[in-house]
């Protein structure tokens, strides 16, 4: 007979912990939370200290059958849901509903699930964390009370279906701010001026800086018509050469948005599917028959921090793989993120030695993309920093000076296994400079003016936006990839080249949260209710005064709004296309995959179709039509003739609108070695996309 039972959340993690307790131990999955506040009503009971009103979550009924019959077979229940505010929660609902007293030491924790990490945790089980109960909870029923207070005004002022929620409207707020920083941005011109010059063989580019030593900018072909006159027929004569060597350090391991950040960037997971994926490396992945192991540690976690062990192990390892070369000399102190909770470490594998390459076999592609990126960003984090040896040359003609910048990686350090990416997606290139000496005198090759205009900032990516919420301290790790899901479902946001854009609902949506409770949508407050729901895990804080504070105004402005808010029709946008069933016109709406064409006799005409984006691109084929945006079934974006099917033009890479300046074809995009090109589809003309 089993001497104890252990719950988890899911079936995944109750197997592998399973495996490694053996018989004496039953394992049970409760499937996630068991109770929570109802759906049909606010649950909270607002006059008695917000007392809430938990209900069996539907569908459990089962499961908590199960684990009751099971409860009465043992002697001993451990909890052992995930180790955070919300596994807290789920552990204290158990102990409830299971009849688990809260003075037992029922509760145990790890932050891998490997064979020497569960069975230590089990050697010290603790009692539920009250604390980490009352922060979870205070959260949920400070969510509830603005989810429930303002979506029905929102129902009844604007449309039904509507959401309101505490940092899922600021991620909204920060997107349509973009936009309206973009709509209003007014471009600038500015030019360049680049000199190729030659050093005996070598060639290399010098940029134009300013004069006498002074930067000066270039911001219209005057300037410019007035640069080239003063160096007409003088000589390119270097001033000044500086040499340097500089070290750069490696990035800290992953924590949860640093990851989703990273997996953004390098995989093009979306937030959700990297922390599904992540979570499936973190419950456990059988390696052979009967070895089923935790390849990561747990994925929701806002600390840098590593454990001694997996430092010394790692180390070992560089040191036989790389040489005693990458091992670092400097003591790195790692600074603790404001706000960061500190409970368990850094994303990291639970062990070094089961390389990427080991683990191909028995990974899924996702799960092997994923588990490298872990892996590579945890070792290289471990590993001596990067040496690179830079050089900038200051070259004279009359007055003016340009300037030259180059450097080249002298040792690889961290970078021989991992490079953090950018945004941008741009990779460095060693930028070679030949052996200047002060006084030399260089052979012009070619003078190339550019005029440039200045950009609008940049739409929010998932990994920009995920970035700056984390730094403006609002929401936390488990929160990002949820928020992002629902604003989307919601028909708040839409996603256009990967760039998040408002829609016209989330802007009214975001305007009237906005005039009727700005401190929902103010950055500062949201930041400081964090800070507050820290102190209640910290137990400096009672959670009862906290929903109280909040709740008094807010009351106030709940009934301002019901009152003063105006009602909003949102009136469908005609389009310029006549129904091609009934004659009808097509009006835009908006559905769960973004806007689409309908017809506006619906019900009576239930015709819809899909929006194709023009190009402004005339078809190279028929050279009648002109290439149009589409979407496969499978969502990926493609190029085809307009007048499909007479045309059967298609092609997966963008039309450029500027044809070849060699042969005048057409142009496309292209990516080649990592790096965005524009080349032509006739003959060998490329260049760099700017």
């Amino acid at each position: 007979m089993a001497d104890a039972l252990v719950i988890v959340e899911s079936p995944a993690k109750a197997k592998t912990i399973g495996k490694y307790l053996g018989k004496k131990y039953i394992v049970k999955a409760s499937m996630g939370h068991v109770r929570d506040l109802p759906k049909s009503q606010l649950g909270v009971n607002v006059e008695q200290n917000f007392e809430p009103k938990y209900i069996t979550v539907r569908g459990k009924g089962e499961v908590m059958k199960e684990l009751r019959s099971a409860k009465k077979k043992v002697k001993h229940v451990y909890l052992a849901a995930d180790p955070d505010r919300e596994g807290e929660a789920i552990a204290w609902h158990l102990a409830h509903s299971l009849g688990v007293s809260l003075d037992d030491k029922c509760r145990v924790v790890f932050n891998e699930i490997t064979k020497q990490a569960v069975k230590d945790a089990f050697k010290q089980p603790r009692h539920i964390d009250m604390d980490l109960v009352h922060a979870q909870q205070a959260r949920r029923i400070l969510d509830r009370l603005v989810g429930y207070g303002i979506s029905p005004i929102l129902w009844k002022k604007v449309k039904k279906g509507l959401s309101a929620g505490r940092v899922q409207s600021i991620a909204v707020k920060m997107i349509r701010d973009r936009e309206q920083e973009i709509r209003s941005f007014v471009p600038e011109e500015y030019w360049t001026v680049t000199a190729e010059l030659k050093s005996g063989k070598d060639s290399f580019d010098a940029k134009f800086y300013g004069y006498e030593g002074k930067k000066k900018e270039l911001k219209s072909e005057d300037d410019v018509a007035e640069l080239l006159s003063h160096i007409k027929g003088k000589r390119f004569t270097v001033e000044q050469v500086k040499k340097s060597e500089k070290k750069r350090h490696p990035a800290l391991p992953f924590i949860t948005s640093t990851l989703q950040q990273e997996a953004a960037r390098k995989l093009n997971f979306r937030a959700q599917k990297t922390m599904a994926v992540a979570q499936q490396l973190y419950e456990g992945v059988e390696l052979k028959k009967g070895d089923t192991v935790g390849l990561i540690t747990y994925m929701r976690t806002d600390s840098t921090r590593i454990s001694d062990t997996a430092q010394v192990d790692t180390k070992n390892y560089i040191a036989e793989v790389y040489g005693d070369a990458y091992i670092p000399t400097e003591t790195r102190k790692q600074k603790k993120k404001a706000g960061a909770q500190d409970a368990h470490e850094a994303i990291r594998p639970t062990s070094v030695l089961r390389t990427p390459n080991e683990m191909k076999a028995f990974l899924s592609r996702d799960q092997l993309r994923l588990y490298k990126l872990i892996w590579e960003r945890f070792v290289a984090s471990q590993m001596a920093s990067a040496i690179l040896d830079s050089m900038s040359a200051d070259i004279q003609i009359g007055n003016a000076v340009f300037r030259a910048t180059g450097s080249k990686i002298k040792f690889h350090g961290f970078m021989k296994v991992y490079v953090e990416g950018n945004d941008d997606k741009k990779q460095e290139k060693d930028k070679f400079l030949p052996g200047l000496i002060e006084g030399q005198q260089l052979k012009r090759e070619k003078i190339e003016p550019k005029q440039h205009f200045t950009q609008p900032p940049p739409r929010y990516t998932e990994a920009r936006l995920v970035k700056e919420l984390e730094e403006r301290g609002i929401g936390r790790p488990s929160t990002y990839a949820p928020t992002l899901n629902t604003i989307q479902k919601r028909g708040y946001i839409q996603l256009e080249d990967k760039r998040f854009i408002p829609s016209e609902l989330g802007e009214i949506v975001i305007e009237l949260i906005e005039a009727f409770f700005p401190e929902i949508l103010d950055i500062d407050f949201t930041a400081h209710m964090e800070e507050d729901l820290d102190r209640i895990e910290e137990g400096t804080a009672d959670w009862i005064k906290l929903l109280d504070q909040f709740y008094e105004p807010f009351s106030q402005r709940l009934t301002v709004a019901e009152k003063e808010m105006d009602e909003i029709e949102i009136k469908d946008e005609e389009s310029d296309e006549n129904c091609e069933q009934c004659g009808s016109i097509m009006v835009y709406k908006f559905g769960r995959y973004g806007k689409f064409l309908a017809c506006s006799a619906f019900p009576e005409c239930r015709n819809t179709k899909a929006i194709v984006k023009s190009t402004g691109v005339t078809c190279p084929d028929c050279k009648q039509g002109e290439i149009v945006e589409r979407k496969s079934k499978k969502k990926r974006t493609f190029y085809g003739c307009e007048r499909y099917p007479e045309c059967e033009y298609v092609s997966w890479d963008k039309p450029n609108p500027r044809p070849c300046p060699k042969c005048q074809s057409l142009m496309v995009e292209k990516k080649i070695k990592k790096e965005t090109m524009i080349t032509c589809t006739q003959c060998d003309y490329q260049e760099e996309k700017n």
